[in-house]
């Protein structure tokens, strides 16, 4: 079953690529463009705080993949 929203973006994002040639540049420009246009409806994030929790513990390598030292 196709979801038709999903398909409506995907024509839509077909014929801006389409429109460009397929120029990533020019595809990124026109959408900075558009950024400025509606500068209320972006979001802006603030950079995430490392946490303070103890690093995951990595499992040691296996025996078998162990070199041998002094050899």
């Amino acid at each position: 079953m196709k979801d038709p929203i999903v398909e409506e973006i995907r024509k839509y994002r077909m014929e801006h690529t389409q429109r460009f040639g397929g120029d990533l540049h020019r595809i990124c420009e026109d959408l900075r463009e558009e950024e400025k246009k509606y500068p209320d409806r972006l979001v802006h994030l603030e950079p995430r705080k490392l946490s303070s929790r103890k690093p995951l513990c990595v499992a040691e390598e296996p025996a078998e993949y162990k070199t041998k030292t002094g050899e």
